[in-house]
């Protein structure tokens, strides 16, 4: 370390030594903290210390009379290791404990060892996770629970694992019994009720086009409206499948379930960002250009790029079940989805796709309401819109293009119950916000409503040649 020139980092690295006989006649305890590091434990001593516990197993399948062992104890934040991307939980006093004993590589153990991860009560929404560094996950390594044991305490946290390695005690956000319940409840609820109004959406669309004679932007204009809304209706009906079949699915079902319910995820968020690509068309690029076959080559890529998306993530085996718990390491829900093993699926897929859409289709948002509002200023929409129409028109166009999904940013934390209510009821009900946005946009007076959004695109693109 001091070659490396990192020796102003070493108070935050304490190490204990200790040469112990292979003929060991009983487990060896130690305890660590992170002020004073690893010791030898004092029968008498009393304290918020944690404890290490060490079997007979371990040094019995040793060949040396005599090994070496090595406890180390790591305050991560001054040393700026052992940081994962993405990663959502925090460490316990920013502590991680390493363990060797000998020259060798020790895993599969009967008897495992025990760490104990002494902290006082924890905050509410927190679950603790015995986790350990696995240096062969992504780039630059990062933390896994396969063969570690959680066992939670009032004053600790005991983790049983079958191997040697550096291990630490990660504070995870999670759900109570009874939220999770309650929030399963409301989105089964909003994603039946969502569908009706889908439904009803999807057909007064196909009316308008089949009864009134519109001009070809507005027949576009439903057409994007319609995949959307179908799309809709696909993801709300994949997640009410998901939910009741899901623990009762054999893997290659569930597998097949998950990459299903991705799909109509990855539909709806692609059918967004087209909405906001024909905002912007309209609204912006207001010259405009025709283009051969508009809507056809759309719903190509619409429904296509989802498809190609999920079947490399299928390739990979990213599906499967999804297992949500409580803080208590309740499993209150099976899904099929993504599993955990495969998590930088779901944040390059999910995430990372819809928050570059997101930024999108709000900085065209942006952009309409400005100009919206100058035509407003001009008097040049006067007479076709009404106050609350222009407001209602304006919370549609921002459900539509999407805003409600980005709440799912904002539910990460201790305190974020309240935002998960809000995510669950207003996405539940997003089917029913599109068809009251629809109609009172399009219906009674088609000519009228329609032709008042085709009179300020009409006008603009006039304004601006004149300029």
């Amino acid at each position: 370390l001091l070659q490396s020139g990192w020796h102003s980092r070493l108070a935050g690295l304490k190490t204990l030594l200790l040469n112990v006989s292979r003929a060991v006649t009983r487990d060896v305890l130690i305890t660590f903290s992170p002020t004073e590091g690893p010791s030898r434990l004092n029968t008498t001593e009393k304290g918020k210390a944690g404890k290490i516990h060490l079997p007979r197993e371990i040094f019995r399948s040793l060949s040396s009379q005599t090994v070496r062992v090595v406890v180390t104890v790591l305050n991560i934040q001054q040393l700026g290791m052992f940081k994962e991307a993405n990663q959502t939980g925090q460490v316990l006093d920013n502590t991680v404990v390493g363990i060797t004993v000998g020259d060798s590589s020790i895993s599969g153990l009967q008897e495992p060892v025990q760490l104990t991860f002494a902290h006082g009560e924890l905050p509410q929404g927190v679950a603790p996770r015995c986790v350990f560094w696995d240096a062969s996950k992504g780039r630059a390594g990062g933390w896994r629970s396969s063969g570690c044991a959680t066992q939670p305490g009032d004053k600790g946290t005991v983790c049983s694992c079958d191997h040697l390695t550096f291990f630490t005690l990660l504070l995870n956000p999670a759900l109570d019994g009874s939220t999770a319940r309650a929030l399963m409840a409301v989105a089964t609820a909003g994603c039946g009720v969502a569908m009706a109004f889908s439904i009803f959406a999807v057909a007064f669309c196909i009316f308008l086009r089949c009864r009134f004679r519109l001009e070809e932007t507005i027949r576009t204009n439903l057409g994007l409206h319609l995949n959307l809304v179908g799309s809709l209706l696909l993801l709300n009906l994949a997640f009410l499948l998901n939910s009741g079949l899901s623990g009762r699915a054999p893997p290659g079902t569930c597998g097949l379930l998950g990459g299903l319910t991705h799909y109509c995820l990855l539909c709806c968020f692609t059918w967004t960002a087209l909405e906001g690509c024909q905002l912007y068309l309209l609204f912006v690029k207001v010259l405009g250009t025709y283009i051969h076959h508009y809507l056809a080559k759309l719903c190509l890529l619409g429904w296509g790029f989802p498809a190609v998306v999920v079947g490399v993530a299928g390739a990979l085996g990213s599906y499967g079940e999804y297992s949500i718990q409580t803080l208590d390491h309740q499993a209150i829900a099976h899904l099929c989805w993504i599993t955990s093993k495969h998590l930088l699926v779901h944040y390059i897929t999910n995430c990372g796709y819809f928050g570059l859409i997101f930024l999108f289709n709000m900085a065209v948002f942006g952009v309409v309401t400005h100009k919206s509002c100058s035509l407003q200023g001009t008097g040049a929409v006067q007479g076709h819109r009404q106050p609350w129409k222009v407001a209602l028109v304006a919370a549609g166009l921002f459900c539509l293009l999407g805003a409600t999904w980005a709440l799912a940013f904002l539910t990460y934390g201790i305190s974020s119950a309240a935002v998960l209510y809000l995510f669950t009821v207003l996405n539940s009900l997003q089917g029913i916000f599109i068809f009251i946005w629809l109609v009172v946009l399009y219906y009674p007076k088609t000519k009228e409503s329609t032709g008042s959004l085709s009179y300020t695109i009409r006008h603009d693109k006039s304004t601006t040649a004149s300029q």
